[in-house]
């Protein structure tokens, strides 16, 4: 596959989080009502519950004024442009899709908190009364499992370049892709 279909799945995988994010929270404030119901109990494990977000990850960076919640879409926003470019000049299709996860969460609460002035979180995990994690929607986990995803590519396979493929190894090393040796630099001595 070449690196433009990578970038494509990578932004088709974005959009299709942000759709599917911006969906299940338009369902959950819809016609499941869970504003004014606040809970609905799915299984002994998990509920919906309704839960507005006026900061980032754990509640840090609280938007409590009109100013700090457009600081806080403008800094988001700022998150979310370095992803994509940093999307745009990864080569590795694991790491574009990881991309894609983070771009597509982060930009469907960007919407949240531009249009609500809060994000809305509804996933309640839980077993009896210990709660793991944060109560969070499609876009939080699309973002925890794009983060895990590079991290463990990360600290799993190690540096990209030693494990890169031939000829970009060749070029790597001083050589070029078509076998063929580079030519000598004016500080290569013969």
């Amino acid at each position: 596959m070449t690196l433009a279909r990578y970038r494509t799945e990578g932004v088709a995988l974005a959009g299709a989080i942000l759709v599917a994010d911006q969906l299940v929270k338009f369902i959950v404030a819809g016609p499941l009502a869970l504003k004014s119901r606040m809970q609905i109990e799915i299984t002994s494990f998990f509920n919906l519950t309704w839960a507005e977000n006026r900061g980032v990850s754990m509640g840090f960076l609280t938007a409590e004024t009109d100013t700090a919640r457009w600081l806080l879409v403008a800094l988001t926003g700022i998150i979310a442009t370095i992803v994509l470019l940093w999307m745009w000049k990864e080569r590795a299709r694991g790491d574009i899709l990881a991309l894609g996860m983070i771009l597509g969460g982060a930009l469907g609460n960007i919407i949240d908190r531009a249009r609500l002035g809060y994000v809305v979180d509804y996933a309640d995990l839980h077993i009896g009364a210990f709660r793991p994690f944060m109560i969070f929607n499609v876009a939080d986990a699309a973002i925890t499992i794009g983060v895990l995803l590079l991290l463990a590519r990360v600290l799993i396979i190690g540096d990209k370049s030693s494990k890169s493929d031939p000829a970009t190894a060749a070029v790597q090393a001083g050589g070029t892709n078509d076998g063929a040796p580079a030519a000598k630099t004016e500080n290569e001595h013969v």
